[in-house]
Parts: C-alpha cells; sequence; structure tokens
C-alpha cells in the first residue's frame, strides 16, 4: 500500500538527487601490454549497474571487455573495442567483477577512462509518491549526461593528441625535405663546378 506523501520525504529524496554526482564514479586506468585490470561491485538482487567505457590512447584504441556474475559466468563481453556500455540487473546477490584486458597487445601500454553507476533495488510498496518517481528519472538522465560528457571528453583529447601527432609528423617530414633538397643542391652545384674545372684543364 502506498505511503501518504510528507514534505520531510520529498526532502529526502531531493538530497539523494544532490548527492548522485557522488554516486557515479569515473576513473583513468592505464593497462599494461599483456595484462588486465579488474574490479568488483557488491549487489544484491535486481540491483542495475552499468558500466561505460572508452579507450582514450594506445596502439590502435581497442581493449577486451567482460563483466561476469559471482559464479564467473560472463554477462557481457567485448573484444576488441574502442568503446562500449555494459548494463546488468544482478539475478543474484554476490561479486560481480569487470575487466579490461590489454593482453592482446605485448609492447603498447592503454589508457583507458570508464565510469561506473548502479541503481538500488527499491520494491513498489516503498514507492512514496510520483515526485519519488520524478527525481528517479531525473537521476538517470544526469547519470546519463554525465557519461556523454566524460566521452565527448575522451574523444576531443583522442583527437587532438592525432591531431598534435599529425602536425609533428608534417613538420619533421618538411624538414627532412628541406635537408634532402639542399643537399642535392650542393651536390648538383659541386658536381657541375668540378665538371667545368676538368674541361678548363684540357
Amino acid at each position: 500500500m502506498l505511503r501518504p506523501y510528507t514534505p520531510a520525504l520529498s526532502a529526502t529524496w531531493l538530497a539523494l538527487l544532490l548527492l548522485l554526482p557522488l554516486l557515479v564514479s569515473g576513473h583513468m586506468i592505464e593497462v599494461p601490454a599483456s595484462k588486465k585490470e579488474c574490479f568488483f561491485e557488491d549487489l544484491h538482487v535486481n540491483d542495475k549497474m552499468t558500466v561505460t567505457y572508452q579507450v582514450g590512447g594506445g596502439g590502435h584504441l581497442d581493449i577486451d571487455f567482460w563483466l561476469s556474475d559471482p559464479d564467473g559466468i560472463a554477462l557481457g563481453k567485448h573484444i576488441k573495442q574502442s568503446t562500449g556500455t555494459v548494463s546488468i540487473t544482478a539475478k543474484k546477490d554476490g561479486r560481480y567483477e569487470y575487466c579490461f584486458s590489454n593482453q592482446m597487445s605485448t609492447v603498447v601500454d592503454k589508457m583507458v577512462s570508464f565510469n561506473v553507476h548502479g541503481v538500488i533495488y527499491v520494491d513498489d510498496e516503498d514507492i512514496v509518491s510520483p515526485i519519488e518517481r520524478e527525481i528517479r528519472s531525473l537521476s538517470h538522465g544526469l547519470s546519463a549526461v554525465k557519461d556523454e560528457q566524460e566521452y565527448i571528453v575522451v574523444r576531443e583529447r583522442t583527437h587532438r593528441n592525432t591531431a598534435e601527432s599529425t602536425n609533428d609528423r608534417v613538420k619533421w617530414w618538411s624538414i627532412l625535405q628541406a635537408v634532402v633538397l639542399f643537399s642535392v643542391v650542393a651536390w648538383q652545384v659541386y658536381y657541375l663546378k668540378s665538371f667545368f674545372e676538368v674541361k678548363r684543364a684540357f
């Protein structure tokens, strides 16, 4: 049975909404070549968890990712992807593990940015008023906005690094061309000069 709406309960949910940014965790890690990095979250039945990730640097900007339940069964798996999202609803209590693997690479380290956010399951009996449903909807929306913002930041960093790398290559290629050009000109001048000097000797 629905409980009556009270200002105190409304204030409680509003406070939870304001604290939502603290419940969404963002991380940047470096996964060494031939290694993997694993993390875990303790969930209860019907809890929800979403992991989003983006490779920001290293090699072909790809990584292997998987998320498994307490029994080690893979609930989501990506192979050589640069970005991805996996969402699950816990079917049992326990420790859910997710890993980023760079074992396909033997030389290059990878930089990975990822976010983890979730929703704690609440029975319908605990729903107090429509305002709580709106607050929960806003919390999901804020999580999506935060993920999109961090994705854009990582993409901008990746594109900037690519542009700077291309600029450096163009600069050094231009310098090399100039050196080769002056070397060829100097050789031609020297060759022609020596050719005419030999002619005058006769």
